[in-house]
């Protein structure tokens, strides 16, 4: 099996402040991987690692592609939150094909192909009515598909999410999770959630970051190994579809 990322000892600090601690990770080229763990545990500075955006106090992270190191990958990645200006005069189609301006050539349009995949994610996001639409007349859970359709235009070797239940609308959500599952024939993906239920039901592979980051092959995890990882006692209970987790009464020295 063809490896991504490869991360190893990687330790990352903000100032003083130890956030992870001799960190190793591998991605593999067909990966689901889900990141776990509790707030404040460095799930989110692991992503920041891996894109680049705060370099490690020590450890190396390197890339591959058809098992040689290159010096970077395509990874698509929509953050917990976003800051885009809804005031700001742009439509759907355009916020979804700035996804593609690395690959456009200065002072040229996108060609044909572009444009075609362009349609295809508005397709795939279910905006095809919206897809002329400025962006500050859409509602938050529409932006976040939008965003999502940015990441993905691409066809990223890696598409990083983070918290998407945090912005997918509920009528969007069973559709999202399906749309994951045909994004993860071509891409890698790393979702990071809070909700242990929905990751354990949709992913590969398991791996818990609370400073120091616990992996687990597969996700039939017990409640005993993520109470343990977590450092709080866990249940897992069936509701619909996903199982929720939830916390056992516990206390924190």
């Amino acid at each position: 099996m063809d490896k991504l990322i490869d991360i190893e000892h990687v330790t990352a600090a903000y100032g003083n402040k130890t956030v992870l601690r001799d960190v190793s990770l591998t991605i593999w080229k067909d990966d689901f991987l889900g990141i776990i763990g509790p707030n404040g545990g460095g799930k989110t500075t692991l992503l920041k690692v891996i894109l680049g955006l705060l370099s490690p106090v020590s450890g190396t992270i390197r890339f591959y592609e058809d098992g040689k190191a290159v010096s970077s990958l395509r990874i698509g990645y929509l953050p917990q939150l976003n800051n885009i200006d809804k005031k700001f005069p742009i439509s759907v189609r355009e916020v979804i094909a700035s996804g593609l301006a690395s690959e456009k050539k200065l002072f040229r349009s996108f060609d044909s192909g572009q444009k075609q995949r362009v349609e295809e994610v508005i397709g795939k996001m279910g905006l095809e009515e919206l897809a002329g639409r400025a962006i500050g007349e859409l509602s938050g859970g529409q932006l976040q598909r939008v965003l999502l359709g940015r990441s993905i235009v691409s066809r990223p070797q890696v598409l990083i999410l983070d918290e998407p239940n945090s912005y997918v609308d509920k009528r969007f959500e069973s559709h999202f999770y399906k749309l994951l599952e045909e994004i993860n024939k071509e891409s890698a993906i790393i979702l990071v959630s809070h909700d242990i239920g929905t990751v354990l039901a949709m992913v590969k592979n398991i791996a818990c970051v609370n400073e120091t980051l616990h992996y687990h092959p597969g996700a039939d995890v017990s409640e005993e190994w993520l109470g343990e990882k977590y450092a709080c006692p866990i249940e897992l209970i069936g509701h619909g579809d996903l199982p929720h987790r939830v916390l056992k009464k516990h206390e924190h020295e």
